[in-house]
């Protein structure tokens, strides 16, 4: 059998190769619209632009940085963000763009509200805001607490005189309403309301919580360290819900052997949608996602994508689109 020959290394496709050297994978991407394209070559197929950069995709387990945290819609946009840059597709996932900003570290969660896209940037105990019009990161407030009393600095997410690296509050959850910039972390001891003017401490929640939104007359959340989803009302009666996740048994569940630091534990709860006034979908691990009627406190329906436990949700939302 004859042997095959060699590829022939160009200057547009050398990164690729010297990428491979160091156990990367490499992919070229437009400097000027964000369009990925392989095989390598020297014009942007989208915008005829000649300048461009590369990405790499890092093969971690849980995710970290090539996993996809979030998950928001504007008109016929799709929105998806991975741990520090921010996806822009059409409903047939076609790449449109995509954007990255110095502050962008370790995203956990994404909201829409009016001409804004909200982001978690972990690393830097911030929310960053993008503007869906300008399509550029255009906000940011870095959040900092000292003896349980919270402080909020907003800050130009294009300036260099932003925050240094901190995650003291691990913020994960991110959720806007008319009243207010709702956010949660681990560390958070509840969910924090920013009014355009200060923060403060609007309902406290266990340790650990993922997905706080309000919800009803209440908070809407998943309780993670109890691998259930939970609703707490605030009304008359103070209506209380919690759903266990659902488990499987161990011999079912695939890749277990690995260094548990770097996977979602099975039963880990996150991810969380609201279908209607008392019907919800939560995520958990192994890639399960459920539906939760709050009226009977039960567990509707599991579905599960995969027992691969380095396969976790993170981000659920309604499709929008037909």
């Amino acid at each position: 059998m004859a042997s095959r020959l060699a590829p022939t290394i160009t200057p547009d496709t050398a990164f690729f190769w010297d990428g491979l050297k160091e156990h990367k994978l490499l992919i070229q991407r437009c400097a000027a619209c964000g369009v990925l394209r392989h095989p390598p070559r020297p014009m942007c197929p989208r915008c005829n632009s000649l300048d461009w950069n590369t990405v790499d995709i890092d093969w971690q387990g849980r995710g970290w940085d090539r996993g996809l945290r979030g998950i928001a819609f504007d008109g016929e946009t799709v929105y998806i963000a991975a741990s520090d840059e921010l996806f822009a597709y059409t409903p047939g996932f076609r790449l449109i763009g995509s954007w990255r900003n110095p502050y962008l570290r370790h995203c956990h969660e994404i909201a829409v509200h009016e001409r804004r896209l909200y982001l978690t940037s972990t690393a830097f105990d911030t929310v960053l805001g993008f503007d869906l019009d300008a399509r550029e990161f255009c906000w940011a407030l870095h959040l900092a607490s000292h003896q349980f009393q919270f402080k909020g600095n907003v800050f130009d997410p294009r300036a260099p005189d932003g925050p240094l690296p901190l995650n003291k509050l691990h913020l994960n959850s991110v959720h806007c309403t008319e009243g207010g910039l709702y956010v949660t972390g681990l560390k958070t001891g509840g969910m924090l309301l920013y009014n355009g003017t200060r923060v403060q401490m609007s309902v406290e929640l266990p340790p650990g919580t993922h997905n706080a939104q309000p919800f009803r007359d209440g908070v809407l959340f998943n309780d993670t360290e109890a691998d259930a989803l939970r609703y707490s009302g605030r009304g008359e009666g103070r209506e209380d819900r919690a759903m266990k996740v659902p488990r499987y048994p161990a011999d079912e569940l695939l890749n277990t052997n690995l260094d548990q630091t770097s996977i979602a534990r099975q039963g880990f709860a996150r991810g969380l949608c609201v279908l209607s006034s008392s019907v919800v979908a939560g995520g958990s691990s192994p890639s399960t996602v459920s539906v939760y009627d709050l009226a009977a406190n039960t567990r509707l329906l599991a579905v599960n994508l995969t027992m691969d436990v380095r396969n976790a949700i993170h981000g659920l939302a309604v499709w929008p689109y037909d």
